[in-house]
């Protein structure tokens, strides 16, 4: 099971009209440890990030499940309740799960969030979809590594 975390990175980002403005922005990083987030934070952004940058802010995320879509250029935050039945007191009881979900629009993100759904056999209710500013997801990197001998 992956632990996200989500990275803010502060650099000076260049406006249209080739000014300078200082931002703050999300990522989301697949990582073990707080450590390993921000050190791969570091190495996915370097290249994209010209001058200097800094990472501002780390912390573990709620997201426990991402439906890619290589062609989306926005993340959606998706909060689902799994709804189950207490056997012994026929009670109905929620669960809530966050996803995060690539998609152009509200529409396709509703649509990718179902059509990533179909497999399952558990109830669901979809409590709220809404746009996040995450620039982007980085998995985790499982190549592997060889030991020094």
């Amino acid at each position: 099971m992956s632990t996200w975390f989500e990275c803010k990175v502060r650099y000076d980002k260049i406006q249209e009209n080739g000014s300078a403005k200082k931002v703050n922005e999300p990522y989301m990083v697949d990582a073990l440890s707080f450590t390993e987030a921000e050190a791969r934070i570091t190495e996915e952004v370097a290249p994209l990030i010209s001058g200097e940058f800094s990472v501002s802010a780390v912390k573990r995320s709620n997201i426990t499940e991402i439906f890619w879509d290589d062609s989306a250029d926005k993340w959606y935050h998706v909060k689902v309740s799994f709804i189950t039945l207490d056997e012994k007191t026929a009670v109905e009881k929620k669960t809530t799960s966050h996803i995060l979900v690539a998609a152009n629009d509200f529409r396709s993100a509703l649509d990718h969030f179902m059509e990533g759904m179909k497999g399952t056999m558990a109830d669901f209710e979809v409590s709220s979809i809404a746009e996040t500013p995450i620039m982007d997801v980085y998995k985790a990197k499982l190549e592997s590594r060889k030991a020094d001998e």
